[in-house]
């Protein structure tokens, strides 16, 4: 491949003693790209970890803060596409990944079979070590990711990927909790294949997930994402769906009273159910006419990406 660039990235929060231990274990060679940089984000860390990933000939980019994995994917995204690289391949900096499979998440890019690809880290079922209630949560957040992507994703939140030049300018990502979900419903609703690569992975006993420390804090905030990205990419069935649930609410309640008048000639005491019912047939008529008025901002939505894709092709593509 003549002048292609490859980027191996790595989010970094307090990993010096493992860091170096990771970079210098990639590959020399990958494939025939004749430049391979790896990539740290460190992501407000406070002890060794520039040292070290300047030590293992690494490109750091410094946030003054922590600012969520999230953030730390956008900032090398944007870096990415700043040096007109042609593939970004992410990968965890706990060695919890085998850095020799970087070659199989790339290869349905190289090959043209996908745009973009996941690692499934469940082809075996639960991977040993690792809690039994983590396993059950992803695999929930990924029936969901399916179902607001219409596609069958058989691991959403896995951090091993690898993603196209398209699909770096197309990427535009708003959530800074964490970045797995989003990416892969913002890059499907954009018709964007996707490859999903069964993976290895090691769980150390003592280590504490930078990202589901905390499982109930992490499934509200991903749910929260995900939510937003259903609001977004399908608000017409989002806002009808409420609009029918409230409106089949209201016919219960006017059914029940519409009965009572029929079999005694009056909706006494049961007044205030018919009341409610108008008022729950007011509000559906509001939600099926902001269902339609998200359709028609998701279409402008659709022209702005497009234009946003252009714009940005030519601005990193200028050189």
């Amino acid at each position: 491949i003549m002048n292609s660039k490859i980027i191996v990235y790595m989010p970094e929060l307090n990993e010096g003693e493992t860091i170096y231990e990771v970079l210098k274990s990639i590959p020399e060679r990958l494939f025939d790209f004749s430049t391979i940089e790896l990539l740290v984000v460190n992501d407000g860390s406070n002890d060794n970890t520039t040292s070290e990933s300047v030590r293992a000939g690494a490109t750091i980019i410094n946030h003054n803060y922590n600012k969520g994995v999230g953030s730390a994917f956008q900032t090398a995204l944007h870096y990415a596409l700043k040096v007109n690289a042609d593939i970004l391949v992410s990968i965890d900096a706990d060695g919890q990944f085998d850095v020799n499979q970087i070659e199989e998440m790339v290869m349905p890019i190289l090959n043209n079979q996908a745009d973009f690809a996941i690692g499934n880290r469940f082809s075996a079922g639960k991977p040993d070590k690792m809690p039994k209630i983590k396993f059950w949560g992803n695999i929930q957040i990924s029936r969901i990711v399916s179902f607001v992507g219409n596609s069958k994703i058989l691991d959403a939140s896995c951090g091993f990927r690898a993603y196209s030049k398209d699909c770096l300018l197309s990427l535009n990502l708003h959530g800074s909790f964490t970045y797995t979900h989003e990416t892969i419903l913002d890059l499907v609703d954009k018709g964007f294949r996707v490859a999903q690569v069964p993976v290895k992975v090691i769980y150390f006993e003592d280590r504490v997930s930078r990202i589901a420390n905390n499982l109930f804090q992490y499934a509200i905030k991903t749910s929260s994402i995900i939510f937003k990205c259903l609001k977004d990419y399908k608000p017409l069935q989002f806002f009808l769906s409420i609009a029918f649930f409230v409106f089949f609410i209201a016919l219960l309640l006017g059914g029940f009273a519409f009965v009572h008048w029929m079999q005694t000639g009056t909706i006494t005491p049961y007044k205030s159910f018919g009341i409610i019912a108008l008022a729950l047939s007011g509000m559906a008529l509001l939600l099926v006419i902001l269902a339609l008025i998200g359709d028609m901002l998701n279409r402008i939505r659709h022209n702005q990406e497009k234009i946003l894709y252009l714009l940005k092709k030519n601005y990193f593509e200028k050189d």
